[in-house]
């Protein structure tokens, strides 16, 4: 009889982590419709951050230039966030123009606290950003944004990577054909970041590797942040 509990319990578990799912929204923002403010490697971040999500889930969704409105990220990630149960993950990239606080969507600035105020809302056991943008890390740096800081310290299901500090630019290369913060985001989630061969790539460690990766491409002119609670540090972003 216990033998026959313990092997439905087991099955139990393993359905549940079967069901799991991850929901990722990807944008990225080469054309502002100005040639003076155009980038030339973001919707290929996006792209390229796609294809390597595509490992891990089918539940993507991407928007590049034109389409990278305020409404219509909002309106996506709104739609992924009330998708997603508890146990799932949540995961939004943005690669772009950044000003301080904000996001520069197509036509308007996405902040920060939009972001936070519709993850904060969903079921979802986990909610992961990655910010490859200029002054991505300002959200730090005054007193506005401090409470911002503190309140995704304070919940314990969200993390934001983001690619530079508040005063410093997110650079890209056209020899690499990425952003150097995307490069190694791309890099670690294939496993360069996985530091105990376990063959999964937690939070922390994906951490470590971009930032060394980053600073050491930049000649430390761009140093990567990580805005988390430390019990967000050992969640599993990716399998390899």
């Amino acid at each position: 009889m216990k033998k026959l509990l313990l092997t439905f319990l087991l099955s139990v578990f393993i359905t549940l982590g079967l069901s799991a799912r991850t929901f990722v929204l990807v944008t990225g923002v080469s054309n502002y419709d100005n040639e003076n403010a155009n980038l030339t490697q973001t919707t290929k971040d996006a792209k390229r951050f796609k294809e390597v999500m595509e490992t891990q889930t089918k539940d993507i969704t991407i928007l590049t230039s034109r389409n990278v409105t305020r409404a219509n990220v909002l309106e996506k990630l709104s739609a992924i966030c009330n998708r997603a149960e508890e146990g799932d993950q949540v995961i939004f990239f943005y690669s772009g123009h950044g000003t301080t606080g904000a996001l520069c969507g197509y036509d308007r600035n996405i902040t920060y606290k939009s972001i936070t105020d519709l993850l904060s809302q969903s079921k979802a056991s986990q909610k992961i950003c990655f910010i490859d943008a200029c002054h991505a890390g300002s959200v730090a740096d005054n007193e506005v944004n401090e409470s911002w800081t503190d309140d995704v310290k304070a919940k314990k299901d969200m993390a934001f990577f983001v690619s530079c500090r508040g005063d410093e630019t997110s650079a890209e290369s056209a020899f690499i054909g990425a952003g150097y913060f995307t490069q190694a985001l791309l890099k670690g989630i294939r496993g360069k970041s996985d530091k105990n061969e376990d063959r999964q790539v937690t939070v922390i460690e994906l951490f470590k590797y971009i930032y060394n990766d980053v600073l050491q491409r930049t000649n430390k002119r761009q140093h990567p942040q990580l805005i988390a609670p430390e019990s967000m540090y050992d969640v599993v972003v990716a399998k390899w």
